[in-house]
């Protein structure tokens, strides 16, 4: 079936999923595009205004109002196609009205960046395993893209990954537009993985600044971060892969460096001797990283990859050491 047959839904409501629609329907291609939010107030704004009231609110969204609505099992039941945007902590009570039976036959994203909680597994793990969905018709969105950067339409490229090749070239078609390049891939493991874990380190780069260390410092950081994120993702998937592709490094870059960082800003808060509760209700949105380095924890006492990096951010917001201790033990690890 061709990318003009499909219809896509994109489920969230966040800064996130109104990138995503907006990608959608800004492609020339035609394709019929729903959303889905939970929000019927964000609804009816977006409905009478083209503007979701909460999230990139400057950004116009050129979608049929008739397409955005609430009803959830209603509108997976048209979709041929559906992107998961919501937070990894809320997707399971997110869509849990839905059934194995709902899924069934359609093709699944996933654009979250974090693991399940409740279950440590990436999202396309769960989706698998909870909904016995085929790996074959799951992808996953990753590399350097920031929501912020596609509401200003600024350059920026996106790897999508799958197993099924041709899902993977139907996604990046249907995401692609003049200022959203695609490219595929079929680690749809390492990829997603590398995609959690670059969160982590970007919590530990904000960090890192809260406490003053220097741009010095944080080149080595990220650096010993790419490793981390080899040696992790080459345990749990061992495939050929170059670590260098933008999926991978480049994602990790964005993510540590930008100023759109949400794990970045939430880690330079906790340097700057924040709470971790203080931090989250300051910055009302999600950090991924907080949840991904207790997940990452727990996986990583079966494989035992030497990841000292998400030890010491773990340390930190979980088991309340001094950052600035914790920092400085970390520093005399790293080459």
């Amino acid at each position: 079936m061709s990318t003009e047959e499909k219809k896509i839904l994109v489920i969230g409501g966040g800064s996130w999923a109104t990138a995503i629609v907006k990608m959608l329907t800004d492609n020339s291609r035609k394709h019929a595009v729903y959303w889905w939010m939970r929000n019927p107030e964000d609804i009816e704004h977006l409905k009478k205004y083209r503007h979701n009231p909460r999230y990139l609110s400057s950004v116009e969204i050129n979608i049929q109002p008739e397409n955005i609505t609430d009803d959830l099992k209603g509108s997976v039941a048209i979709a041929d196609v559906i992107i998961m945007a919501v937070p990894a902590a809320f997707l399971k009570s997110a869509i849990a009205e839905l059934t194995e039976e709902d899924f069934k036959d359609k093709i699944i994203v996933s654009a979250i960046k974090g693991f399940e909680p409740s279950d440590n597994l990436i999202i396309g793990e769960y989706l698998n395993t909870r909904y016995n969905i085929p790996l074959s018709c799951i992808a996953v969105i990753t590399g350097p893209c920031h929501a912020e950067e596609v509401a200003l339409e600024k350059l920026s490229y996106l790897t999508i990954a799958s197993q099924n090749h041709e899902v993977a070239e139907l996604i990046a078609l249907a995401l692609s537009n003049r200022y959203i390049k695609t490219t595929i891939s079929d680690d749809i493991y390492g990829t997603e993985y590398a995609a959690v874990l670059k969160n982590i380190f970007a919590v530990a780069s904000g960090i890192c600044h809260g406490l003053g260390y220097g741009d010095n410092f944080q080149a080595v950081l990220i650096a010993n971060g790419l490793q981390e994120i080899k040696r992790f993702v080459d345990a749990v998937h061992p495939i050929d892969r170059d670590i260098k592709d933008s999926a991978y490094l480049g994602d990790l870059l964005v993510t540590a460096y930008s100023q759109f960082s949400r794990n970045r800003t939430f880690g330079n808060m906790i340097g700057k001797g924040y709470s971790v509760k203080s931090a989250q209700l300051e910055m009302n949105m999600v950090a991924e990283g907080y949840y991904a380095v207790k997940c990452l924890h727990e996986i990583n006492r079966v494989h035992k990859v030497y990841m000292p990096i998400s030890r010491a951010v773990y340390a930190i917001l979980y088991e309340n050491i001094s950052p600035r201790m914790e920092i400085r033990l970390l520093a005399e690890k790293l080459s």
